[in-house]
C-alpha cells in the first residue's frame, strides 16, 4: 500500500494522508491485483470505464466535457508513468473537481 501512496504523491506532493488512506482501504480490492491497479488511459475503453465508474457514479460528475479534459490532464502528467496507478489517478481526478471530500477531506 505503501507504493500506492508514493505514487499519489509524486503528483500531488502535498496530499491528504487521510484521504489517501480512505481510498487505499476503498480501492484495497482492485489495487491487490497488478492488472486493474493501474490504469491504461491511452485506452478508450478503459477511460470510458473510468468516466463512468469513477467520475459519474462515484463522484457524481455530468459534465462530459470537463470529464473528458480531466482525463486529458491527468494523462499527460502522469505520461512519464508507463503503468499509471489507479488511486494516483482518482486522487487526481478527485482534487481537480474539489471531491476529495467523498473520501473524508
Amino acid at each position: 500500500m505503501a507504493d500506492h501512496a508514493a505514487a499519489i504523491k509524486k503528483y500531488a506532493p502535498q496530499a491528504d494522508d487521510d484521504v489517501i488512506a480512505s481510498m487505499l482501504r476503498t480501492y484495497a480490492l482492485v489495487l491487490s491485483k497488478p492488472d486493474s491497479a493501474v490504469v491504461a488511459l491511452g485506452d478508450a475503453t478503459e477511460r470510458e470505464t473510468v468516466k463512468t465508474n469513477f467520475l459519474k457514479k462515484k463522484l457524481g460528475i455530468t459534465d462530459e466535457a470537463a470529464m473528458d479534459a480531466a482525463l486529458a490532464e491527468v494523462d499527460a502528467a502522469m505520461k512519464g508513468d508507463r503503468h499509471k496507478s489507479r488511486v494516483a489517478v482518482y486522487y487526481l481526478l478527485a482534487e481537480k473537481f474539489n471531491k476529495l471530500d467523498v473520501f473524508g477531506k
